[in-house]
């Protein structure tokens, strides 16, 4: 496992043989682990916050499911590697979850540039979002993606407060049209302070 440098490499994957063996087990695993990691922010936005151990199980999954062998493996890194964090970062997978597929296309078309309005604050001192840069998720008529790859950048100072329990974090968003907040509560503050180490 190579956990303290921050990335999956080709060494910590289970062969295919032996995942699709335990993979019933190792997806109900994942599912409690993520259980604290997930944030409901208002009606439509859920932010999941990524790791060391949510990345492996993605990439192990998508090789499961494609069967494309090195050359998949190495897109999945290239992929997935930088939604990791690296010691001084939350990074979390925003996603837009609306079931009526005419009221989730009415509202992204509306919120473009979102992925740039989420942040995290921590008494007055607020941590705004930088998007992943992999590809440009709003596109040029102004439709968001529902699905958005968020890092959110601390100094030590803030990792610090963020830490100290006893301050109060909220995780929210800032748009015209979708301003949300909710509390980051005890438990997924103490799972997400593991992501600072």
């Amino acid at each position: 496992m190579n956990k303290q440098s921050k990335e999956v490499k080709k060494s910590d994957l289970m062969s295919l043989e032996n995942y699709s063996k335990n993979r019933t087990r190792l997806r109900k695993e994942l599912i409690i682990f993520k259980k604290n990691r997930r944030i409901s922010v208002g009606p439509y936005a859920t932010f999941y916050f990524e790791c060391y151990e949510t990345m492996l199980a993605q990439i192990q999954e998508m090789l499961f499911i494609e069967k494309g062998g090195d050359n998949q493996l190495k897109d999945e890194l290239k992929a997935y590697n930088p939604l990791i964090p690296k010691g001084k970062d939350l990074v979390t997978t925003l996603m837009f979850e609306i079931d009526n597929p005419l009221s989730r296309t009415e509202f992204l078309n509306k919120v473009g540039g979102i992925e740039n309005k989420a942040f995290i604050k921590i008494n007055d001192d607020k941590i705004c979002s930088t998007p992943e840069t992999d590809v440009d998720r709003t596109s040029e008529d102004g439709k968001a993606s529902s699905v958005q790859f968020i890092h959110f950048n601390f100094s030590e100072a803030q990792i610090e407060n963020f830490k100290n329990l006893n301050n109060k974090v909220f995780l929210g968003i800032d748009h015209e049209l979708y301003h949300h907040m909710a509390e980051i509560n005890e438990k997924t503050r103490k799972d997400l302070i593991k992501d600072f180490n």
